[in-house]
């Protein structure tokens, strides 16, 4: 499989409380992580920086000899454990009180994608030129759009579109979405963080990532020049997974 992730702070942050890793497992796997941090002064990126190192260190290990049909028990300890590491780090010291992070994380094999997600961190499947969202932002205005109370058009511009009911790190136990579907020949997988989401129209990020010419490093240089070029206002991070025989792992970093 071919990859690749691109971090960037911003036009308005100073500091990049996103974090991202792609690798591979023990046995094989092709696994990708995203986090966005949250909680004040520095605190946010301390927050998706422990819980991506725990998620690498533990998805890095991973070697399982079981099906990812079978996996999602496992991933939801990985995540526990990410979340115990962050929530004790929070509340063991007063700086970092009340500190949290995003999460979507996704295991790859060459039929199937396990993923898991908290937060409004997202999952794109591209498949045959049309993009699919495998994620349900945890936030205050999706539930009102559930509940009828506002419509996706309000929800799109309301105050408080960013409020996360969910989030890595906040509490002592954490209830994580886990999903598994279905992965073939031609599909690409988009891991990002709302910087590009809250900025950038899903036909543009459609249009973007189906662009035939494009190689992936190029369409995560463009998916983050779009938010960029639609002011920028957050941290901006993508991870991109084309299926292929052949692995390319692009590894993880910040901008």
């Amino acid at each position: 499989m071919k990859t690749a992730v691109r971090s960037h702070v911003g036009r308005v942050r100073h500091i990049n409380e996103d974090s991202a890793w792609i690798g591979l497992t023990a046995n094989g796997l092709v696994a990708a992580v995203v986090a966005d941090g949250m909680g004040g002064h520095k605190a946010g990126e301390v927050a998706s920086g422990l819980a991506v190192e725990s998620l690498t260190r533990s998805l890095s290990g991973w070697g399982e000899d079981i099906a990812l049909e079978a996996s999602a028990a496992k991933l939801r300890e990985l995540i526990a454990s990410a979340n115990a590491t962050v929530f004790e780090t929070a509340s063991s010291n007063e700086q970092y009180s009340n500190m949290g992070t995003t999460v979507v994380i996704a295991l790859i094999d060459s039929s199937k994608v396990l993923i898991g997600h908290i937060g409004d961190s997202r999952i794109y499947r591209l498949r045959d030129g049309l993009l699919e969202l495998l994620t349900e932002d945890h936030t205050l205005v999706n539930e009102l759009v559930k509940s009828g109370q506002l419509s996706p058009e309000e929800a799109a511009i309301h105050p408080h579109r960013n409020w996360v009911t969910r989030a890595l790190g906040t509490d002592r136990e954490v209830k994580a979405d886990v999903e598994l579907v279905d992965w073939q020949a031609g599909d690409r997988l988009l891991l990002c963080s709302d910087g590009l989401t809250n900025l950038v129209e899903g036909d543009l990020i459609e249009q973007t990532m189906a662009d035939p010419e494009a190689g992936l490093d190029r369409i995560a240089e463009q998916l983050i020049e779009l938010a960029l070029h639609a002011g920028g206002d957050d941290n901006i991070t993508v991870a991109l997974i084309d299926y292929d025989t052949k692995l390319d792992v692009a590894g993880g970093g910040k901008a």
